[in-house]
């Protein structure tokens, strides 16, 4: 009856102009906000999700929002745990317009996904695979499950992030996030979870171990050849604690704990790696935001910044593992400060559009002054992402 349903709604005729509608009344219209004023700040009560959706819909179009890719495929899932609430059919039309313009009728795809980045929204070929039925998104998603099974991994089982020279035998705390959800997720809907499961739970376990230090910070990435320019020659490891970076991890983490049967052989592994890193987002959460340092550890600094993904994403992980019983209940209050950092990122402008700030732009492996220096970009799709899966999982009535 569900996917009756949604198909009808796919296919009705107004839903073709209904993503380019105007904002609902949650977003006060241009007049309200005279320009002489600073933007306004949001109160929780509101339904934020919504607002940044119809506020993002009515920027792009599904054929200008971008091209295949992560950022996209990071946002559009969001707004997809926005669509599974409100029910909202503009939100799964959008979705499914963009990724149309990628798979053809007999489920073609044009990917080589020869990066973990090129898999992440294959998420969305398995959600809408689910919402409609359509086998072609599942001829798609398995292009993805077939590569895997070639793609180049370390000594220890952990997939390159690219299979190309310049990634060559590096994983990337980024790449967690890009293929292990939609493995979990894959799964689920192909009765495949006997190797997605596995696979996914040992990524974790492989990354984690590499990655994650004695402070319970992960470093953004690690080079088992130890010959990248960034690459510690006796660990192999990048110098610093990117917070987007730890962010994908946690993610990650989250979202596998969710999906593994309890009684999988690496979940006690994974549930020491996520406590020893809860801990050490606690010890390193700005007191005087509730966000997070761009250089999570050295928020002492003068030219840091607290950066809105990454402080999204730990805000989603903690409270989410928190409800879930992986980490003790006492990190809600984390997350809940966390969840008022971000909250104040967040303005309405004189367009009656939201705008959220402080976002880090796609940022490679580097020194320290190479993160604080990256720019600090407006509504970029790695905020609007986060922020979106952060405030379905906060804002009081999150579909679980």
């Amino acid at each position: 009856m569900r996917r009756r349903r949604l198909r009808a709604a796919l296919t009705a005729t107004a839903l073709a102009t209904a993503v380019l509608a105007a904002l609902p009344a949650a977003v006060p219209p241009a007049s309200a906000a005279p320009a002489t004023l600073a933007p306004a700040r949001p109160a929780a009560a509101r339904d934020w999700s919504r607002a940044v959706t119809d506020s993002t819909m009515a920027r792009y179009t599904p054929a200008t929002i971008g091209g295949w890719s992560y950022p996209v495929g990071l946002y559009l899932y969001g707004q997809y745990l926005v669509y599974r609430r409100t029910h909202d059919p503009r939100l799964l039309s959008y979705i499914k317009a963009y990724v149309d313009r990628f798979v053809s009728a007999d489920g073609g795809i044009a990917q080589s996904f020869d990066s973990l980045d090129s898999m992440q929204a294959g998420r969305l070929l398995v959600i809408l695979h689910h919402e409609t039925g359509q086998d072609r998104y599942r001829k798609a998603a398995q292009k993805i499950r077939d590569r895997l099974r070639t793609y180049p991994r370390t000594s220890d089982g952990g997939f390159w992030h690219a299979d190309t020279s310049s990634r060559a035998h590096q994983l990337w705390a980024d790449g967690a996030y890009m293929v292990n959800p939609f493995l979990v997720e894959y799964g689920k809907e192909f009765a495949d979870s006997a190797y997605t499961d596995e696979e996914a739970a040992r990524q974790l376990a492989v990354y984690g171990g590499h990655l994650q230090v004695a402070n319970g910070l992960l470093r953004h990435a690690y080079d088992e050849s130890k010959s990248a320019s960034w690459a510690d020659p006796a660990t192999g490891l990048a110098p610093e604690h990117w917070c987007r970076a730890v962010g994908w991890y946690a993610m990650a983490l989250t979202d596998v704990l969710d999906a593994i049967p309890a009684d999988q052989p690496r979940r006690p592994q994974l549930l020491h790696i996520f406590g020893a890193l809860a801990s050490a987002l606690e010890k390193y959460q700005d007191p005087a935001s509730g966000r997070w340092f761009q250089v999570v550890d050295k928020g002492g600094r003068s030219d840091n910044w607290t950066e809105t993904s990454c402080s999204s994403m730990f805000t989603y992980a903690l409270d989410r593992g928190a409800r879930q019983g992986y980490l003790d209940r006492h990190f809600e209050a984390v997350a809940r400060r966390g969840y008022q950092g971000v909250l104040a990122r967040l303005s309405v402008g004189g367009d009656g559009r939201t705008d959220l700030s402080d976002i880090s732009v796609g940022t490679n492996v580097g020194d320290y002054a190479y993160y604080v220096g990256r720019t600090r970009a407006v509504n970029d799709f790695h905020g609007l992402g986060a922020f979106l899966i952060m405030n379905e999982q906060l804002r009081g009535d999150s579909v679980s």
